[in-house]
């Protein structure tokens, strides 16, 4: 049976993932802020996939303590770790002249260290095994500036470059590192702006994107995949 970790799973393209995954017969555990949501998922996905071992935990990624906590969380209920989804992550739109201050360090602590500190904690038992599949969530931000990108662009630009660093570390464990760049992807965070859905991708296709890319052979690696809506960037 496969394994797979996934932050921020309780909804939008965490959420997609880990249904997509556990269609696919893999155990899985994720991690948010909402207790209530991790328990209704536990229930909704224990009924839907009997055989599946599903493990939620609640954790703000942004406190490496509480990082630490669900990884240890994650050794204790399974004997390896097949891939891991460092999906976890915040926009706040801004100028770098007028966002508030610490909004550089707090967006860094959500959309970099989380994934810094998580991969970490987990990358022993990964080299042990000599295999597994990192996907780190970056963006169309971190590809290029745009107008009012701010502290956030800068987090996913660090974000890309965190996993290309570690691609080249994890070459000779066997170890595949692939950076997933989604433009715009309906989510909650959608709700309310006045943008139309069938404007902009669907969570689920970054899933099925993901899933591609760890269903190739052991051989091939992709390094990075940049989806944006047919019609473009908004």
């Amino acid at each position: 049976m496969p394994y797979a970790v996934i932050t921020g799973g309780t909804q939008g393209i965490g959420r997609a993932v880990a249904e997509k995954l556990l269609s696919q017969g893999f155990s899985v555990a994720i991690c948010g802020r909402n207790k209530l949501l991790l328990q209704q998922l536990h229930g909704e996905w224990s009924a839907r996939y009997p055989s599946e071992k599903i493990v939620t935990y609640t954790a703000d990624v942004s406190v490496p303590e509480q990082v630490a906590e669900f990884a240890a969380a994650v050794q204790a209920s399974f004997p390896v770790v097949d891939i891991l989804v460092n999906n976890a992550g915040t926009f706040r739109p801004g100028a770098l002249a007028s966002e508030p201050a610490g909004m550089l360090e707090y967006l860094m602590g959500v959309n970099l260290y989380s994934a810094y500190h998580l991969t970490r904690e987990l990358l022993p038992g990964m080299i042990h095994q000599r295999q597994g599949h990192i996907f780190n969530m970056c963006s169309v931000a971190s590809l290029r500036a745009y107008p009012n990108g701010g502290a956030y662009s800068i987090t996913k630009y660090a974000l890309l470059g965190f996993s290309d660093n570690l691609r080249e570390e994890l070459k000779q464990y066997n170890i595949r590192v692939t950076a997933l760049c989604p433009g715009a992807t309906y989510t909650a965070s959608w709700a309310g702006s006045g943008v139309d859905p069938e404007r902009i991708m669907e969570a689920a296709d970054v899933a099925e994107m993901l899933w591609s890319a760890w269903h190739l052979s052991a051989r091939a690696n992709v390094d990075t995949i940049v989806m944006r809506p047919q019609q473009g960037d908004l």
